[in-house]
């Protein structure tokens, strides 16, 4: 037997326009594919939802249903005098006529699908009256895609495969940090006739980088220096995403002193750029010969030198 359409709507025989297009409105938003990926039960609700709206939202179709000239389904049946004249009666106590609803047969044409969703998924999902049913936009589709350090920072080109086989060509920014969705608009799945395609949203995922690290739009950088370095000062290089430039170290540099260099980080949406942050790190060498710890010897003899250490 045929579920009656006020039930699946959740509302009475005599539930006004407004209390059906607000019954609608909750239960759609609550079972809408979007909202409950790869949940058939909850997509079945959403057909049979939308398809008990179409025709109780309709004043006209809604009286045909009330007075059993059509099914469920919208189709048309055997009359049933008796019960049709009832339910005839009854759709003119509710008041408007014998047409039902609003004085005059005006209905819901006012009402877009598309209202049901912007609130709750913006651009997400959209759609339009058309003959007895909704226009409704396709579904986006979800993809991950994994760039190095360097790509995320100065931006690529790059490919995704998909499932299918087929494969989405996108423009990765510069600057796009890990966990950014980017949106391919039309890249998803066909909509109903009329409607259009859903989009294509690639999550990026940035793999570490085995020297630069990155703090908002800065770069980090730990930088190795020598002893003679450190006490006599010099000019290094550093690398950088774009390339190795030169830094002065002043004489007496200690481990952990923090240089910037200006403009060399991460270039932000609102067109900035960070700056490249290189702390120094003393490595002595691997082994120390006669001279080194002769030197050193006598040198700690001569001079007292106390770091700080408590």
């Amino acid at each position: 037997m045929a579920e009656d359409l006020y039930d699946i709507l959740g509302v009475s025989r005599r539930a006004t326009e407004d209390e059906i297009r607000s019954a609608f409105r909750k239960l759609a938003k609550a079972n809408h594919p979007d909202v409950n990926p790869n949940n058939s039960a909850a997509a079945e609700r959403f057909k049979k939802i939308t398809a008990a709206n179409d025709i109780l939202s309709d004043p006209e179709k809604r009286r045909q249903y009330d007075s059993g000239e059509i099914d469920a389904k919208g189709d048309p049946r055997r009359p049933q005098w008796g019960r049709a004249a009832g339910a005839r009666r009854g759709a003119e106590a509710r008041g408007g006529g014998p047409r039902g609803g609003h004085p005059g047969g005006a209905g819901f044409d006012d009402y877009s699908f598309s209202d049901i969703f912007s609130d709750v998924f913006g651009a997400s999902q959209s759609g339009r009256r058309e003959g007895r049913g909704f226009a409704v936009r396709g579904q986006d589709l979800r993809y991950s895609l994994e760039v190095d350090f360097l790509e995320a920072v100065l931006g690529a080109k790059k490919r995704v495969t998909l499932p299918d086989g087929g494969v989405l060509d996108l423009a990765v920014p510069e600057g796009v940090t890990d966990g950014q969705v980017l949106r391919l608009k039309g890249k998803g799945t066909p909509g109903s006739p009329g409607a259009e395609h859903g989009d294509a949203l690639v999550e990026i995922k940035v793999r570490p980088h085995a020297d630069f690290k990155r703090d908002g739009d800065d770069i980090l950088l730990e930088l190795p220096i020598t002893i003679d370095e450190a006490v006599l000062g010099g000019r290094v290089q550093v690398p950088t995403p774009t390339g190795r430039v030169q830094l002065t170290i002043p004489k007496g540099t200690s481990s952990g002193r923090t240089f910037r260099l200006k403009g060399k980080g991460v270039r932000s949406k609102a067109g900035t750029v960070g700056d490249q942050l290189v702390t120094v790190k003393i490595i002595v060498p691997p082994e120390i010969d006669e001279s080194l710890s002769y030197f050193f010897s006598e040198w700690r003899q001569k001079h007292g030198y106390d770091p700080g250490r408590k």
